[in-house]
């Protein structure tokens, strides 16, 4: 299979009749799965740059598909739903997705999602090496690592790319909304919970192994990586 495999797990096979129109001439080779359990097996096998996923899927639903990918890889993932709830929208960011399109929908939006995506998937990539460490904190990037002292903390990609985001730009604040541009790679307007969620997970993993910096809530704005 081609480096450049999208995978779309929908079971309305009229919908990826439709992606597979818009997206056949885009120099992409394309995966398809009718069902969850269908699904997480072609993506282990395939290993697609990007993932386009319904959430109500037979065998297995697509937020638990979703939670599973993204605990093994940080694969961006594009959320396909007739559920355009803002609870809905919430608790597909925060089971890892990095987009959400509500059906029905247009397929040219949905093909210019993929390719922004896959851009800066790939301006990540080329700054991939980079290492930085404060204190006796390393993140990693090129393993996707973070460790203290030598041993590996426990984080997820998300946690991982919103930890070195704060570490390289010190001192500065963010809002949520930029944030959710910067690290998650999209203007999500009014849905920045996911943000809140994300910081507050770090700081648990991160408690006592920082001294002299912390991620500081501004009240009103957002975040900011400070020195103590």
């Amino acid at each position: 299979m081609s480096t450049k495999t999208i995978l779309i797990i929908d079971d309305d096979t009229n919908i990826c009749e439709l992606l597979q129109l818009y997206l056949k001439d885009e120099g992409y080779d394309l995966a398809f799965a009718h069902d969850g359990s269908t699904g997480l097996s072609k993506f282990r096998e395939l290993k697609p740059v990007l993932v386009v996923l319904d959430l109500m899927l037979p065998v297995i639903s697509g937020w638990e598909v979703c939670r599973l990918v993204r605990q093994e890889s940080d694969v961006p993932i594009i959320m396909l739903t007739a559920r355009d709830g803002t609870d809905d929208k919430v608790m597909g960011l925060d089971a890892g997705a990095d987009d959400y399109v509500v059906k029905p929908f247009d397929p040219r939006e949905v093909a210019a999602r993929i390719r922004a995506h896959l851009r800066r998937r790939e301006a990540a990539l080329a700054h991939s090496l980079q290492q930085t460490t404060v204190d006796e904190l390393t993140v990693d990037m090129s393993a996707y690592e973070v460790r203290h002292r030598g041993e590996i903390i426990d984080l997820k990609p998300r946690e991982i790319q919103l930890l070195h985001f704060l570490l390289t730009h010190k001192n500065i604040v963010f809002t949520r909304e930029q944030l959710l541009e910067k690290v998650w790679g999209f203007d999500y307007a009014g849905e920045t919970r996911t943000v809140d969620v994300h910081i507050q997970r770090l700081r648990e993993k991160l408690r006592g192994k920082i001294r002299t910096w912390r991620i500081a809530t501004v009240w009103g704005v957002g975040y900011k990586l400070e020195d103590r």
